[in-house]
């Protein structure tokens, strides 16, 4: 690509950003401790030990920054306050100590595209002439808008300002302007904001949409023709990234550059690039959050598709082979983006045996699992009965377009059902009493259907615990360097039932062999000729009795199964 770094790759070294399993909290929903209904810091910190005893090692929370919550605290009004709703600077500061004390590393979320339009800054940048002039892309008014662009949320990516009497840039919501970092001094405001918060005692950011920080010269018009949001190709990897990219590096981590991680969320990232942003001798990004797998299902954001297991197993691999060359990915099928992966890639009727097997699957590949709460405990997508039940603005915006064009809520239920946001932000189920153990109040969305079968109390309690082995699987990464390092082979590539992973690592007494059935049947894996089956350990398994040889094994619904070979 244009501007690329052309420096060696870096070999692969030991990180502890690599060997660790990161767990995402999302405080709103995670855990009430005042009664309020919204989930808050206290909250997390009361349930520090829970995540202790999961066996994760680093805590990614999302923002808690104070907020209008237009987005849900992704537009950050002040990058320095925390918001009221969620508790106080005294009340982060021991969330952290909490944390560091069970030897839990904490990574914020952190914005630099885009704050809320009540940030003093664009308050300030309203008043046109004054020092905040050019702290965001404004241009004048004209017949139409500047350019064709999209936002991410649909309809135009620019708003007029009656204030000052020109449009703005606003890739996500228009309460969420895009800031110029054309401008020296942005980028100096917000390298401070990076050194501040390092200053607190943080072990990293994963860093919203950063590939979206540079946008072309002269802001021209998009392809209307081409797949995805028009104008995508104008703002995304832009001209100016990879600069940023370093100046970020030095000017905002300065001497924490080797101690911290900076995992990126890239949007419409491909392998190629990610091996440019991550696995060069950068400190910018240590890894990047991609999406072509989350995006299998679906045509568009709301269209459900059929998918196959072999397209899944094509895009991992390619990713795979980024890594080989030297970048470094998150392994993830949930977060607060995306609706949950078990309603997705596995069946809500297997719940146990699904849930399981996706960890096992997403654990035996080569990057950093992530964990989005309630993933460990297999909770699933949830029901929208009614339009008013949404909070997604993405969903909601969508809703409305519909509504407009004639559409019925039952026209396009299916859609958001499958997609919403919502999915995943609905109240972590902690035991089956009312409002699952949430909270003492109302809670700000609903909680969902399941929750008096499917909680934390009841999952641990159980014979057959989600917590439980997700815990072994974290246990086993911990102490395996094939399952961190080693290299990845996929196996039986165009088996549409079975996913079958072997791990190898030079120098290792032993290789790992991964195998996952994605369906209801019964199929059988044939180990192809140079599999070392002669002597086999099963390590993990999700059914009772896992078969010993892996020579040759039928596998029962959703099983999952990793074997040692030696």
């Amino acid at each position: 690509m244009d501007n690329a770094d052309t420096t060696p790759v870096v070999p692969d070294r030991r990180e502890w950003w690599k060997e660790a399993v990161i767990y995402q909290v999302y405080p709103r929903s995670f855990n009430d401790s005042d009664g309020d209904g919204i989930g808050d810091i206290p909250g997390v910190v009361e349930k520090v030990d829970y995540l202790a005893d999961l066996g994760i090692d680093c805590v990614w929370l999302t923002p808690v920054y104070e907020s209008p919550q237009v987005d849900n605290g992704y537009d950050v009004a002040d990058y320095r306050a925390i918001d009221p709703q969620y508790g106080s600077m005294a009340d982060w500061e021991r969330l952290l100590e909490e944390l560091h004390a069970r030897g839990i590393r904490l990574v914020m979320d952190l914005v630099l595209n885009h704050p809320s339009d009540q940030h003093t800054w664009f308050r300030r940048s309203r008043r046109e002439g004054g020092e905040y002039a050019d702290y965001y892309i404004w241009r004048e008014a004209a017949d139409g808008y500047p350019n064709n662009w999209e936002a991410h949320f649909g309809g135009p990516a620019w708003s007029y300002d009656e204030d000052r009497g020109e449009y703005y840039l606003h890739l996500f919501t228009p309460e969420q302007p895009d800031l110029n970092w054309e401008n020296p001094q942005v980028r100096g405001e917000l390298y401070d904001v990076v050194s501040w918060w390092l200053e607190r005692g943080i072990d990293g950011f994963r860093l919203d949409v950063i590939n979206l920080i540079s946008k072309a010269e002269g802001f021209p018009d998009g392809d209307p023709d081409r797949e995805g949001r028009t104008g995508s190709e104008q703002f995304v990897n832009g001209p100016r990234m990879h600069e940023y990219f370093d100046e970020l590096a030095r000017e905002g981590y300065g001497d924490r550059a080797d101690d911290i991680v900076a995992v990126g969320e890239c949007a419409d990232i491909d392998p190629e690039t990610a091996v440019d942003v991550t696995g060069r001798q950068s400190d910018a990004l240590d890894m990047t959050i991609f999406f072509e797998h989350v995006e299998l299902d679906r045509d568009d954001r709301w269209s459900p598709r059929e998918w196959s297991l072999s397209d899944l197993k094509e895009i991992m691999a390619r990713w795979q082979s980024a890594v080989e060359e030297g970048a470094w990915v998150s392994l993830y099928h949930s977060n607060h983006d995306q609706p949950r992966g078990l309603s997705r890639f596995g069946d809500p009727e297997y719940r146990y045996e699904s849930a399981t097997m996706l960890a096992t699957w997403l654990h035996g590949h080569r990057g950093t699992p992530f964990v989005y709460q309630g993933e460990e405990i297999g909770m699933s997508n949830v029901d929208f009965e009614d339009p008013d039940a949404l909070w997604d603005v993405w969903a909601h915006n969508y809703w409305q377009s519909e509504c407009a064009a004639g559409a019925d809520f039952a026209d396009v239920r299916a859609g958001i059902e499958r997609f919403s946001r919502d999915n995943a932000r609905t109240p972590m189920q902690w035991d089956g009493g009312e409002h699952a153990g949430f909270t003492d109040g109302e809670p700000w969305i609903p909680i969902g259907d399941d929750y008096e079968t499917v909680n934390v109390a009841a999952d641990r309690a159980g014979e057959q615990s989600v917590f439980a082995y997700y815990r072994d699987l974290i246990a086993l990464r911990e102490n395996d360097d094939v399952l961190v390092y080693g290299n990845f082979d996929l196996l039986v590539p165009d088996h549409e039932e079975i996913y079958a992973i072997h791990r190898t690592l030079d120098g290792a007494a032993h290789d790992l062999l991964v195998l996952c059935n994605f369906g209801e049947g019964t199929p059988t894996f044939e180990a192809p000729d140079g599999l070392p089956t002669e002597s086999t350990e099963v390590v993990l398994g999700n059914r009772d009795d896992p078969p010993g040889d892996p020579s040759r094994v039928e596998l029962r619904p959703y099983e999952a199964v990793v074997y040692r070979l030696r």
